[in-house]
């Protein structure tokens, strides 16, 4: 592994002014709200493994990363601060077959 000494930039520090939700990602979050389990979470330090599944190997990994987050983040009162491993990965599958896998365990 190879160390680079700069300070990561957050997506904070990337834009200036204000953002503004999508209809499609207000549908979004309605959407998987809905359907992510209502379970209750005590977690401190979390683990968390995401598996993206794309019609589309020209899909960046990256892109649904934080919008997918920050919904785990409403859903169970989770902070960004409390997560100290993120695991993603990419697959590639047949049209109409997408999806989102995901884990979070408490380290």
């Amino acid at each position: 592994m190879r160390k680079i000494n700069i300070k990561p930039l957050s997506v904070n520090e990337c834009w200036q002014g204000r953002r503004f939700k999508t209809k499609e990602y207000k549908q979004y979050e309605k959407d998987l709200l809905l359907m992510l389990p209502n379970i209750k979470l005590k977690i401190q330090r979390v683990s968390i493994n995401i598996v993206f599944g794309f019609s589309n190997s020209l899909c960046d990994i990256d892109n649904p990363l934080k919008p997918f987050l920050d919904v785990l983040q409403k859903k169970y009162n989770i902070n960004d601060r409390d997560i100290y491993n993120l695991n993603v990965t990419k697959k590639v599958i047949k049209k109409g077959e997408e999806f989102i896998k995901y884990q979070i365990k408490e380290i």
